[in-house]
């Protein structure tokens, strides 16, 4: 089976690009300079998702730490969310002038300073701060890292998209397994995320010096990339598509340990397994999602991915043990995994949008799911339980696996 995709957006890319575009001169580079991209793209995604999971699996300590009830909880988590929409109405046009690896050591490094403070701050509001600067880091990071991903998938011209977010999982997988253990051991939890930023520091300083050279885009002639994001109805309706299904992920990263500790009643480190089963389902899924996604095409993909979400995090509900939750939120790993990467892997092929700039519309957009579902679930769990709370999650893959197979379609993907 060939390994590349067969739908037109990748065709395109996976062509012989014009001369003098950022791909041909990617394409131009020495075989090892491309493979030490790719390794170096592959780790920053790991750290990501290492840190990400890293203060998913706090999220139950800050609650304890200040006191917090389901509602100021919720703003804590909406204070992530909101930096990272901050950023994401900036930083598109921003990284598409300094290039990957700039945007990679900035976004990182203030990811990893504020994650060294979360459990640090001694007030609520002081929390709040931190908790806005580390979503403007993961945010920028985030479409930075993407956007280099884009440019080495076309670079070695075969898919990798899944696969490099399927690295994100692992980080994830990793950082709450290896959480859970050292606090199960005993650790201080500020010294465990002072730990997981040291270490974030380190890999960032280490592997952005291998991310591909920046190549601007034309401002002139036919390969200038000069269109309006916000006038591109392709990128609202990927967009659309990905904020729906950001909230049942979201939901997932910052509400299973809650709902294993509080629902399920288990002990700390069984309550991080959930959140390591969720990765580590993703991680699987995403790491054969490239293949599956050339055989049987994206749409498919989509609908296939987004019902079996449904169906777990409907599992997890209804049966509140541990072992049919932990299940519950493996399916659900395995289900979204692939959504974020077909839907990113399209925004960035989007014509006469910059990568980084189809990247950061279709990312900011979505990110209001982070926004807003924790507020939503948290509000619906003041009112009445988080199991009703978390139904809204079940709701949203079912809406995807609605929705998204027909925006696909409809894109030409």
């Amino acid at each position: 089976m060939s390994d590349r995709l067969t739908d037109p957006a990748l065709s395109a890319s996976t062509s012989t690009p014009p001369a003098g575009s950022p791909t041909a001169a990617h394409r131009a580079l020495p075989d090892a300079t491309r493979r030490r991209a790719r390794y170096a793209t592959m780790a920053l995604f790991f750290i990501a998702g290492m840190m990400y999971a890293s203060w998913g699996v706090h999220v139950p300590t800050v609650r304890d730490k200040f006191h917090l009830s389901a509602a100021m909880l919720s703003y804590a988590l909406f204070a992530v969310a909101g930096g990272s929409i901050a950023a994401m109405t900036t930083i598109g046009g921003w990284i598409a002038r300094v290039g990957s690896r700039r945007a990679c050591l900035a976004g990182g490094f203030t990811m990893a300073v504020c994650g060294a403070l979360i459990l640090v701050v001694p007030y609520y509001w002081m929390l709040l701060v931190v908790l806005a600067v580390f979503g403007i880091g993961m945010a920028t990071l985030d479409v930075s890292m993407n956007a280099e991903a884009s440019a080495v998938e076309e670079a070695i011209g075969r898919p990798i998209m899944s696969a490099l977010h399927g690295m994100f999982s692992l980080g994830g997988m990793a950082g709450a397994a290896i959480g859970g253990a050292l606090l199960a051991r005993g650790m201080a939890p500020a010294l465990h995320l002072f730990l997981a930023s040291a270490l974030a520091a380190l890999v960032l300083w280490v592997a952005c010096p291998a991310v591909l050279p920046h190549v601007p885009h034309a401002t002139h002639g036919e390969h200038a990339k000069t269109g309006n994001r916000w006038r591109t109805p392709a990128l609202w309706a990927l967009g659309g598509v990905a904020l729906i299904a950001l909230i049942a992920e979201g939901a997932m990263y910052d509400w299973a340990t809650v709902y294993m500790r509080d629902v399920v009643v288990s002990t700390p480190a069984l309550a991080s397994a959930a959140y390591a089963a969720f990765s580590g389902g993703m991680a699987v899924a995403r790491f054969a999602g490239d293949a599956v996604r050339a055989r049987f095409g994206a749409p498919q993909l989509v609908l296939a991915s987004a019902s079996l979400a449904c169906a777990g995090m409907i599992g997890a509900l209804v049966l509140p043990y541990s072992l049919t939750a932990l299940t519950g939120f493996t399916l659900m790993g395995l289900g979204l995994a692939n959504m974020m990467p077909v839907l990113f892997a399209a925004a960035a092929r989007v014509k006469g949008i910059h990568a980084a700039e189809g990247l950061a519309h279709v990312a900011g957009i979505a990110y209001f799911g982070l926004l807003f579902g924790p507020v939503v679930i948290g509000a619906i769990t003041q009112v009445t339980n988080l199991t009703v709370g978390l139904a809204v999650v079940a709701l949203c893959a079912a809406l995807v696996a609605f929705a998204g197979p027909k925006v696909l379609r409809r894109l030409g993907i």
